[in-house]
This record gives C-alpha cells, structure tokens and sequence, in this order.
C-alpha cells in the first residue's frame, strides 16, 4: 500500500478524523486531505509527528510493511510499541502499560473470591516500576482471555484497552470478594 492509503486506512483504524489529526500535528485539514489523495508528503518532521501519535512505525507509514530477515519473505506486520492503556477495575487508575502480568493471588481464595488479578506495570515511578491491580478474575480462562484480548489490542496498535473478563470486587475484613450485585 501507499503512504496515502496507509495513512488513510491508520487514521480510520484509530476513529481521528481529518481535522482531528490536522490539530494534532499542526497543519491543516486541506493538507490531510491531499496527504490522503496521494497530491503531497509530509515534511519529515511531521511524518515522525504522525509516527508518534499514531503509534506506528515510519516503515509501516510510508511502506506498508516491515522488513525481517525470514528466508527472503516480507511480512506485513504492525510492530507494536509495547504500550498500552488500561483503565483499572474501580475505574479509579489509567495506567499507561508497558508489560501486564497475571497471576493468582497471594492466598487461598475461597468460592466468593477472585482467583486471579491483572498487574499492570508502568516505569512512571522515581524509583523504577510501578504496579497495579487492573482487574480481579474468578477462573483461569477470564484472565487468559484478557490477556489474549490485550494482546491482539497491543498488535493492533491500539493505544488503549478496556477490561473485558474483570469481576466486581468489593473489599471486606481485608479480603478482597466478588460483588454479587454486578
């Protein structure tokens, strides 16, 4: 594909509109426009610009694909950054992601507890990484699907996700249990 229908097809992929992303890189809609038409480029610093905030690669925003040594074929594929958004359970964090992990909890959880929970993992911090609790599972499946759901999101270059198999908790002598009234 072409840059302008890379870019065209990116920017649609991501729900911006021409003006929108105008905005975003400083030019205007008309400019968009005819970047899309296939009647002008960027200038170099606005390709790294729309490199940026679309989250791409300039290979893939120019090219369509990127080159990998794999026995002399080309493979057309979107290299995510490793980022991702994630709004956590009580809706009261958004962490910028850069590794998520899942694991059971630290105890023996009983029939009305969550089994598993979702860390989300960030270099915010001053003194390095910072974790939180994303979500809380009650079996092994619902985090496995989350995890692969996030994934596919990450490889789409989504620059966010929204938890799709998280339980309601609520808190209660210390133990954390899922709110049955969900």
């Amino acid at each position: 594909m072409s840059f302008s229908e890379n870019l065209k097809s990116i920017r649609k992929e991501k729900g911006i509109s021409q003006e929108d992303l105008a905005e975003i890189i400083g030019v205007s809609r008309q400019a968009v426009s005819k970047w899309e038409q296939g009647s002008g480029y960027p200038e170099m610093e606005k390709l790294l610009i729309l490199s940026k905030k679309l989250n791409i690669s300039l290979d893939y925003l120019m090219l369509g694909e990127v080159k990998e040594k794999d026995e002399g074929k080309l493979n057309n594929v979107i290299v995510p950054t490793g980022k991702i958004t994630i709004k956590s359970f009580d809706g009261k964090s958004i962490v910028n992601c850069y590794k998520v992990l899942a694991s059971e909890v630290m105890y023996k959880a009983k029939d009305d507890e969550p089994r598993y929970w979702l860390i989300g993992v960030n270099s915010g911090a001053f003194w390095g990484e910072k974790s939180i609790v994303l979500g809380w599972y009650k079996d092994e499946d619902s985090i496995k699907g989350e995890m692969s759901e996030i994934i596919k999101a990450m490889n789409k270059g989504m620059p966010a996700y929204t938890l799709k198999y998280a339980v309601n908790v609520k808190n209660k002598l210390l133990r954390v249990k899922i709110d049955k009234e969900e």
